[in-house]
């Protein structure tokens, strides 16, 4: 199992990085491999929706979105000390971006906590060793964004930890979706990119 387990992390973050650093219609492919990977890898791994985080809405919700509100307040003011902050801009209408940002980091979550990290727990033999493990691999994934690289370790960090204690993907999600928007208004673009990462964010202007 523990082989397996760590076979699945490599073939399907091997995907995932082919995906944040190639462009175009070569991009699309990773993308589509990486969902058919995911979701076969998942369901082959006959696991429940409770072990996968997504059968209890409500547990744990309370002090994750206390934590995550406390944290967006923090970066907000932060952003309106020094004078940063701004409104979104991208290619689609506020509304539009807002529930593709929505789905993406859903999708985040799911492949970290549901995918990643369950499997990361039958590697290790501590669950705090596992939500590093997945933090640091949640990380490296925002190459080469400085401001990513630190904010997805620490968020990482705080998710993992709060999905290993709960194991309820919705508030976790709600929380990574809060805190994105907060960093994306309060850090200026010149330093995100407008929140990319891999070729997208070198090929930025």
């Amino acid at each position: 199992m523990r082989h397996r387990s760590l076979l699945e992390i490599l073939i399907v973050y091997t995907v995932v990085e082919a995906a944040l650093w190639t462009r175009s219609h070569i991009q699309v492919f990773w993308i589509v491999l990486a969902a058919i990977c995911v979701g076969i890898m998942t369901v082959r791994g006959g696991r429940s929706a409770a072990g996968l985080g997504l059968s209890k809405p409500g547990r744990g919700s309370a002090p994750i979105l206390g934590a995550a509100f406390i944290a967006a307040m923090a970066i907000i003011g932060a952003g309106w000390a020094a004078g940063t902050m701004h409104a979104f801009h991208g290619r689609h209408s506020p509304v539009i971006g807002f529930i593709v940002y929505a789905a993406f980091t859903f999708a985040q979550e799911f492949v970290l906590q549901s995918f990643f990290f369950v499997r990361l727990e039958s590697i290790f033999p501590s669950g705090r060793t596992a939500v590093v493990a997945a933090a640091v691999l949640f990380c490296l994934a925002h190459l080469p964004n400085p401001v990513l690289l630190v904010a997805s370790f620490s968020g990482a960090l705080f998710f993992c930890e709060a999905f290993r204690r709960y194991r309820n993907l919705y508030p976790i999600w709600a929380a990574h979706l809060l805190l994105g928007l907060c960093v994306a208004a309060a850090v200026p673009d010149s330093l995100t990119h407008q929140m990319k990462v891999g070729a997208a964010y070198l090929a930025y202007r």
